[in-house]
C-alpha cells in the first residue's frame, strides 16, 4: 500500500515539474515575442536642467534651510525669464556612438539622425559623442554615411572624441564640421589591413584534397584551405590598394588642409600629435564642450533605445552578478595565489 502511495506521488511529482516547465517555457516565449515586436523607445534628456539639479543638491549640502529657500527661488525666478527666451535659443543634439566590428549602431544612428532632420534649425547643432577603433568597410561606410546626412544639409556636425576613433572610427569622426579630442585620445589609422589564414600545406602533407571552383577569374582570390596563387594573392592586394584610395579620397574630402599622403600610412596618434598635423580641430574634451554650450544653449541628449527581451535582461543580470562576484573575489584570488 505505502510502495503504490510512493509511486503515485512520485508520479504527480513528475507531471507538475512538466507542467510547470511548460508554463515557463510559454511566458518565456511570449516575453520574447512580445520584446522583439515592441518599438523603440525615445529618451530625451535636458542637460542643461540635470546639470541645475546637481549644482543645487549639491550646495543643498553646506547651505542652512534660509539660503537654501532663497537659492530655489532665485532659481524659479530664472526658470521663468529662461522660459520666455527658449523658443529662441539654439538648441544642441545629443547623439552617442560605441562602434564594434560591424559598426552595429549605425542603422540607430540612422534614425535617431533621420528624426532630428525633421526638426533642425540652422542656428541648432548636432554633437556626436564618438567612440571606435574600427571595423568591416562596408559597416563603416554605412555609418559614416548616416553623418555625412547631417553634412549635406549644411547643419553644424560636431564630433567628440574622448578615447579613440582609429580606422574607420575615424572615418566617420572627419565628417564633423568641428572636430574635437582629448588631449590623449587615439586617433588615425588611415590604412586597411585584412589577414588571412592559410592550411594548404598542411592538408597536402597529409594528403587531404581541398577544391576551390569557382566561375570567374576573380571569383575566390585567397582561400583558407586552397592553393593561394600569386596571381590571387596580387587581385587581393590591388583590392586593398583600391579600398585605400576611397578611404584617402574622402578623408581629403572632408579635412582639405590635410597633408594626406603623409598621414594615411596606417599610423596612429594621440590627440595633441593629432592636432599638430591638423587632423583635429581642437583639444577639448566632450563634457568640457558640452557644458560650454550649456551657458548659450538649451543641450538635449537623445537615445532611441529597444526594449531588451527576457533573454537579454536574463543574460545581462546574470553577467551583472557575476561581474560583482568577480570583482569581490579577486582581492581574495591576487591574496591566494599572488602573495605567497
Amino acid at each position: 500500500m505505502w510502495e503504490l502511495l510512493a509511486e503515485y506521488v512520485g508520479f504527480l511529482l513528475r507531471i507538475v515539474t512538466l507542467l510547470v516547465a511548460l508554463v515557463i517555457l510559454i511566458v518565456s516565449v511570449t516575453a520574447i515575442k512580445r520584446s522583439r515586436e515592441g518599438d523603440e523607445q525615445l529618451q530625451v534628456q535636458e542637460l542643461n536642467e540635470r546639470q541645475q539639479d546637481l549644482r543645487l543638491s549639491l550646495q543643498e549640502e553646506w547651505l542652512d534651510s534660509k539660503a537654501i529657500k532663497k537659492l530655489h527661488k532665485e532659481r524659479e525666478k530664472k526658470a521663468k525669464a529662461d522660459l520666455a527666451s527658449q523658443s529662441t535659443r539654439p538648441r544642441v543634439f545629443v547623439l552617442d556612438f560605441k562602434g564594434d566590428l560591424d559598426a552595429s549602431q549605425a542603422p540607430v544612428l540612422g534614425r535617431e539622425i533621420s528624426l532630428l532632420l525633421g526638426l533642425l534649425r540652422p542656428e541648432d547643432e548636432v554633437v556626436v559623442r564618438l567612440e571606435s577603433a574600427g571595423g568591416y568597410v562596408h559597416s563603416y561606410g554605412h555609418a559614416t554615411a548616416q553623418l555625412q546626412r547631417l553634412r549635406d544639409k549644411n547643419l553644424a556636425l560636431t564630433v567628440c572624441v574622448d578615447r579613440v576613433a582609429a580606422s574607420g572610427g575615424y572615418m566617420m569622426a572627419c565628417t564633423a564640421t568641428k572636430l574635437l579630442v582629448a588631449p590623449f585620445a587615439i586617433l588615425g589609422s588611415i590604412g586597411v589591413v585584412a589577414e588571412v589564414p592559410n592550411v594548404h600545406r598542411l592538408l597536402k602533407k597529409h594528403e587531404v584534397d581541398y577544391e576551390v571552383l569557382t566561375a570567374g577569374d576573380y571569383k575566390r582570390t585567397l582561400t583558407v584551405f586552397g592553393e593561394n596563387t600569386p596571381e590571387g594573392k596580387q587581385k587581393f592586394l590591388d583590392d586593398l590598394e583600391q579600398t585605400h584610395q576611397m578611404f584617402k579620397s574622402y578623408v581629403k574630402r572632408c579635412r582639405p588642409q590635410l597633408a594626406i599622403d603623409k598621414v594615411a600610412k596606417g599610423e596612429v596618434w594621440y590627440g595633441e600629435q593629432a592636432l599638430a598635423l591638423q587632423l583635429v580641430d581642437a583639444l577639448q574634451t566632450s563634457e568640457a564642450y558640452l557644458l560650454e554650450r550649456q551657458a548659450e544653449a538649451r543641450v538635449f541628449k537623445v537615445r532611441l533605445k529597444k526594449p531588451l527581451n527576457f533573454t537579454e535582461k536574463i543574460a545581462g543580470s546574470t553577467a551583472g552578478i557575476l561581474e560583482g562576484r568577480l570583482l569581490s573575489w579577486w582581492p581574495k584570488l591576487q591574496a591566494t595565489f599572488f602573495h605567497r
